[in-house]
């Protein structure tokens, strides 16, 4: 594997980092079985039930057709798919590497293999790997249209990007990433005819968008809804200005009342970059040395797509974590794909400046790749013996209360959207309504034990795995 091209050795790597990952799985994660669930929906009922289940399906709608296409089993459909993409988006990267530093492709190939922030969702099962593929897939698409333009190469990218948006709507922002590289090329005639050509497929849509409201028939697909709702100013700042007057009143004095919105932007911000630092593992070392930061302007004038890309998504973060109340790992990840070619940069002269720990530093990141993929914690045995029981001794027609979807979904139960929280559900006027219970609790914890008296209820079975972790299940 060593005599690999990087691009053929980033693939082939990032294959077998995935299968080690998988391997010994027993459970998917929580938005997996509600994927998984859309596409078993989809081939019962049709794929437009799958948008019953959830309002942006179309990667349920991809399992589904791989399953009628080739019957493999859904969650070995789902696997191969988010391997796949996992691999084509290191691969792509690694080219993209090399295209702005020739001679860096091995040390790209460590890079995205070992960044922490997208390596450890290797294991699950996320509509992510759709999204940061197709993404960078028009990132390097872009990267050749800048060069050498044509109808046909912004057909492409244009394509590429509503792939992308297929996963996450977020990937609309490649759009305005590559208008940003036009900028400056809008003085001439042929600076705004490659604006008409990468933007030819958004003006179609607004002209359909438009036609369609006008006719009268509403735009009513609720997770576009749901984006536009984010991105409205008025909201946005009524919500930021919120923010900022319940952090002025919990933590400042008056006088500094005014200063609220400034610190808690900064503090927003300072979220952020924290966790895309924290988040680069050991490449946050070279990331920080002062010797790597005239290495932005290169990135800049090498990758401006990239880097436009990066400064928009940031921004994107911002408005999210502003409208939601919080921003995760698997958000800030992208940046960290955006990222690889200056994590690139910055390793490669990190190890030049200081090649006593070259060494040292490849074995950590090594370390950190394997640890990536393997299991960090005792297996969720505990979910399977549950929805085992459940599945032998419950009807379908029973009202059933699961505190974690994958019990149901394990007991061919589906994905169950009751709405409702489990302090919710334990409520006197909710309880009612299910006939059992099926919560991860410990049997003798007080509170427990205190809302089984009050409701005249008691634990049917208990499951744990070796670590302790603890389902109940609990009825009349």
């Amino acid at each position: 594997m060593a005599r690999l091209p990087p691009v053929a050795l980033a693939f082939v790597a990032s294959l077998l980092l995935s299968l080690v990952a998988v391997g010994d799985e027993i459970t998917v994660g929580r938005d997996a079985t509600l994927y998984l669930h859309a596409a078993q929906q989809a081939l019962a009922l049709g794929p437009g039930a799958a948008f019953q289940v959830y309002a942006w399906p179309w990667f349920s709608l991809l399992l589904a057709a791989t399953h009628w296409l080739l019957g493999l089993p859904l969650e070995v459909a789902a696997y191969l798919w988010c391997a796949l993409f996992m691999a084509g988006s290191c691969a792509l990267l690694v080219a993209l590497t090399q295209r702005a530093l020739p001679a860096s492709g091995y040390w790209a190939c460590l890079v995205v293999l070992s960044v922490p922030a997208f390596n450890q969702f290797r294991d699950d099962i996320i509509r992510e790997f759709g999204f940061w593929f197709f993404s960078i897939l028009a990132l390097w698409l872009a990267l050749r249209w800048l060069e050498r333009g044509g109808w046909l190469r912004a057909g492409l990218l244009q394509l590429a990007i509503v792939l992308a948006a297929l996963f996450r709507l977020e990937a609309v922002i490649v759009f305005a990433a590559v208008g940003l590289c036009l900028l400056g090329e809008l003085r001439t005639r042929d600076g705004w005819l490659r604006l008409l050509q990468i933007n030819a497929l958004p003006l179609a849509a607004l002209v359909m968008a438009a036609a369609v409201l006008l006719a009268g028939d509403g735009l009513s697909q609720p997770r576009v809804a749901y984006t536009l709702s984010l991105l409205d100013p008025h909201r946005l700042w009524e919500r930021f200005d919120l923010m900022a007057t319940r952090f002025a009143a919990a933590a400042l004095e008056k006088y500094s009342w005014d200063d609220a919105r400034q610190i808690v932007f900064l503090g927003l911000s300072g979220t952020v970059l924290l966790k895309f630092v924290t988040l680069s593992g050991p490449f946050a070392l070279p990331l920080l040395y002062r010797g790597s930061w005239p290495l932005l302007a290169d990135f800049w004038r090498w990758l401006k797509p990239l880097a436009c890309c990066w400064l928009l998504y940031f921004c994107v973060l911002l408005v999210f974590f502003v409208q939601e109340r919080f921003v995760n790992s698997r958000y800030v990840s992208f940046l960290h794909w955006l990222a690889v070619p200056l994590l690139t940069m910055a390793t490669v002269l990190f190890v030049q400046r200081f090649p006593r720990f070259t060494k040292l530093f490849v074995v950590l990141v090594m370390a950190v790749m394997v640890h990536n993929v393997l299991p960090s914690g005792a297996k969720k045995t505990h979910f399977r013996e549950a929805s085992a029981w459940v599945a032998e001794h419950t009807q379908p027609s029973d009202a059933i209360f699961y505190d974690d979807s994958r019990i149901a979904y394990y007991a061919g139960r589906g994905f169950p959207m009751t709405g409702l929280t489990r302090e919710q559900a334990m409520l006197p006027e909710q309880a009612q309504r299910f006939r059992y219970f099926v919560m991860q609790a410990k049997p003798d914890d007080p509170d427990v034990q205190r809302w089984l008296s009050e409701q005249h209820k008691r634990v049917l079975r208990q499951f744990a795995n070796r670590k302790g972790q603890t389902v109940l299940i609990i009825g009349d």
